[in-house]
């Protein structure tokens, strides 16, 4: 079983930036892919990025390229999303997901594990 526990989010001007953490427990991520997720009301959930957790390998959406940085810190089982230039269409509640290793990546229905999710807010 693994926990995944998000951290970071908050309100920031248009143009700002954030970094989101997700922390896991429970067992080591290695061999693993973990995947950053949005959604708002009302819409789906949207892949963001993903990073496999013992290759470092990166796929981002199109709509995040060149602006969020996906990572993760090997010896603490934390992932990170750096968010920089940010947009208000960019304010979601954003969601950390875990799944064994896969070549899918971008649908939901190939993590295991979620977290609570972490609020993010852009102000125009």
């Amino acid at each position: 079983q693994v926990q995944l526990v998000e951290s970071g989010g908050g309100l920031v001007q248009a143009g700002g930036s954030l970094r989101l953490s997700c922390a896991a427990s429970g067992r080591t991520l290695s061999s693993y892919r973990m995947g950053w997720f949005r959604q708002t009301p009302g819409k789906e959930r949207e892949f963001v990025a993903a990073i496999g957790w013992d290759t470092g390998s990166t796929a981002y959406a199109g709509s995040v390229k060149g602006r969020f940085t996906i990572s993760r810190d090997y010896a603490k089982n934390t992932g990170y999303l750096q968010l920089n230039s940010l947009r208000p269409e960019d304010t979601a509640a954003y969601y950390c997901a875990a799944g064994v290793y896969a070549s899918v990546y971008s649908s939901g229905n190939a993590y295991t594990y979620w977290g609570q999710g972490t609020q993010v807010t852009v102000s125009s």
